[in-house]
C-alpha cells in the first residue's frame, strides 16, 4: 500500500458521565417491568433513592455555598466586613472554599486539563486566527499556590498558579460557509511559508519551533485515555490542512473541531482600587473549539502583529530599500519611479496594517459572541448548577447498577461494569466509562446490596430496598399536601 497523507486526529477518552436525561432513564427502564405493581415500586425506589441521596449531600452543598458567599466578586467583601474576620481565618475560609470545589468538580466528573491536553488543543486553529495570551499581571498568584501546596496534584498545567481550567465531555462543531478570506490568507501563508524554506529564512525569523501552543502540525495529536482502548476518534478538518483546489476555493466548504462539552475556569483577579481582592471568579462555559479554547482564558490581552506581518513588513521594507538604493546608484535614475517605489512599499505596508486592524475588530465581535453564547453561568449559578449536576449523576448510577443486579443476579463488579455500559448502550445508544466502583459503594451505603465470600454482588427485591431505604421527608411532605387539598 501507497503512503497515505496523515491526519489530523485526536483520541478522546470516554467520559465516566451517563449521558442520559434522568426522567428517559426511569421511563425507560421501567417499561422493562410488565407487572405494574413492580413498575409502581421501581418508580418509587427511583424516588426514594434520589431524595436519599440529595439528603446526604445537603449539607455539604450548604456549606460550600456559605463559603462561597464571602468570597462573591460582587458581595463578598460587604460579607466580609460583616463577619470582621482576621486575614488568617480569611485564609483558612479560602482553602475550604476551595477544597469543598474541587470535590464537586470530581464527583460531577470534571477533570483539571493538563498542559498536554492544552498543547493538543491549541495546536491548531478554528475561527480564532490571531495570537491571544494572558496579561498575567492582572491575576493573582497567591490563593491556587497556597492551595496546591497544601494539596499537591499531580500533572497540575504550568498556569496553575494564576487559574484552573476544568473540562467534562466532548462534542463536534461543524462550521460550513464559503470563508474566502480564510482561503486567500491560507494561499498566502503557505507561499511565505514556501519562501522564507527557500530563501533560508524560516530559521532565522523563527528559530526552533516552540513545543507549547504549536499552531501547525501534520502529526496525529491524542488526549490521553487513561488505559481505555476504544476512545473516540475525531478528525480535525481545517481549512490549512486542505488542498485548496478550484472547486473548494470557490464553493462551500465544512471545518470540524472536536469541542469540550463543559469548561469552568476558576481564578481571581489582583486587587485594584475597584476589585475585591479576595473575590474568586467561577465561569462556566459550554460546547468550546478546542482550537478556540482561548475564548475561555481569563484577562485577555488585545492580540498584537504576527509572526508572519513582521515578515511581510521587513520583506517589503528590503525589497523597496533595495529598488530604491540600486535605482539611485543608476546615473539616470527617474526621482518619478523611485517616488512610486516607495509609493507601493508604504502603501502595501499601510493595507496590511489595516488588515490586521480589520482581524483584530472581527477577533472582538468573535470573543463577544462566543462568550454570550457559550457562557451558561457564573458564580452562585455555576455552583448550584454543578451540586444538582452531581445529585443527577449518583441517582442515575444507582438506578442503572441496581437494574442490572436485580436482571442479571450475582455479579462481580467487572461483570456489573460491563453490563452497565452495555444496557447504556444498547437502551440509549450512549457510551461512557461507568463508574462502577463508585455505584457499588452508595448501594452499599444504602444497603440494598451484598457481597458474598467470592466477592460477588447481588440485591435485595424491590419491594425490600423501598422497606431498607423507607419513607423519606418528601413522601411525609407530600402525603400532608394532599390531607389538606382533601
Amino acid at each position: 500500500m501507497g503512503k497515505k497523507k496523515k491526519k489530523d486526529i485526536i483520541r478522546l477518552e470516554r467520559e465516566s458521565v451517563v449521558p442520559i436525561l434522568k426522567y428517559k432513564l426511569i421511563e425507560t427502564l421501567a417499561y422493562n417491568f410488565e407487572d405494574s405493581s413492580e413498575r409502581a415500586e421501581f418508580i418509587k425506589f427511583c424516588q426514594r433513592v434520589e431524595c436519599t441521596i440529595r439528603a446526604w449531600y445537603l449539607l455539604q452543598f450548604e456549606d460550600l455555598m456559605q463559603l462561597y458567599a464571602l468570597f462573591d466578586p460582587i458581595h463578598g467583601a460587604r460579607k466580609l466586613e460583616q463577619h470582621n474576620l482576621s486575614p488568617e481565618q480569611i485564609d483558612a475560609f479560602e482553602l475550604s472554599f476551595l477544597t469543598h470545589l474541587f470535590k464537586v468538580m470530581d464527583k460531577s466528573n470534571f477533570k483539571i486539563t493538563t498542559d498536554e491536553e492544552i498543547e493538543v488543543a491549541l495546536s491548531a486553529q478554528y475561527r480564532l486566527n490571531l495570537p491571544i495570551i494572558v496579561d498575567e499581571s492582572k491575576l493573582d498568584k497567591r490563593l491556587l499556590t497556597r492551595y496546591f501546596t497544601k494539596y499537591p496534584k499531580d500533572n497540575l498545567p504550568h498556569f496553575a498558579d494564576k487559574y484552573i481550567i476544568f473540562r467534562r465531555g466532548i462534542g463536534i462543531d461543524h462550521n460550513s460557509a464559503y470563508f474566502f478570506q480564510a482561503k486567500v490568507n491560507t494561499i498566502i501563508l503557505k507561499t511565505w511559508r514556501f519562501f522564507l524554506k527557500v530563501t533560508g529564512l524560516k530559521r532565522l525569523f523563527f528559530g526552533k519551533s516552540n513545543k507549547q501552543y504549536k499552531n501547525d502540525t501534520s502529526q496525529p495529536v491524542e488526549i490521553s485515555v487513561e488505559g481505555e482502548q476504544d476512545g473516540l476518534y475525531v478528525e480535525r478538518i481545517r481549512i490549512e490542512k486542505m488542498k485548496l483546489s478550484i472547486a473548494k476555493l470557490l464553493g462551500r466548504i465544512t471545518i470540524q473541531e472536536p469541542t469540550f462539552d463543559r469548561i469552568i475556569v476558576v481564578c481571581r483577579r489582583k486587587k485594584t482600587k475597584k476589585e475585591n481582592e479576595r473575590g474568586i471568579y467561577v465561569k462556566h462555559f459550554k460546547n468550546i473549539p478546542m482550537a478556540d479554547l482561548e475564548i475561555v482564558l481569563p484577562e485577555k490581552k488585545n492580540p498584537s502583529l504576527t509572526p508572519t506581518d513582521w515578515v511581510k513588513f521587513l520583506v517589503s521594507a528590503a525589497i523597496g530599500l533595495f529598488t530604491v538604493i540600486s535605482s539611485i546608484s543608476i546615473p539616470t535614475a527617474d526621482i518619478r519611479v523611485i517616488f512610486a517605489v516607495l509609493s507601493a512599499v508604504i502603501g502595501y505596508c499601510v493595507k496590511t496594517y489595516f488588515s490586521f486592524q480589520k482581524n483584530l475588530v472581527t477577533y472582538q465581535s468573535l470573543i463577544t459572541q462566543s462568550v454570550y453564547d457559550k457562557q451558561l453561568d457564573s458564580g452562585r449559578g455555576t455552583l448550584l448548577r454543578l451540586c444538582d449536576e452531581v445529585i443527577q449523576q449518583e441517582v442515575k448510577e444507582v438506578i442503572i447498577s441496581f437494574f442490572i443486579l436485580r436482571e442479571s443476579g450475582k455479579s462481580t463488579r467487572q461483570d456489573l461494569d460491563g453490563r452497565c455500559e452495555e444496557l447504556i448502550k444498547e437502551e440509549f445508544g450512549e457510551s461512557c466509562n461507568f463508574d462502577v466502583d463508585d455505584a457499588v459503594q452508595k448501594l452499599e451505603k444504602l444497603g440494598i446490596v451484598s457481597q458474598d465470600s467470592s466477592g460477588r454482588y447481588s440485591c435485595v427485591d424491590l419491594k425490600q430496598a423501598n422497606e431498607i431505604i423507607g419513607i423519606t421527608t418528601e413522601e411525609v411532605v407530600l402525603k400532608a399536601t394532599e390531607g389538606d387539598r382533601g
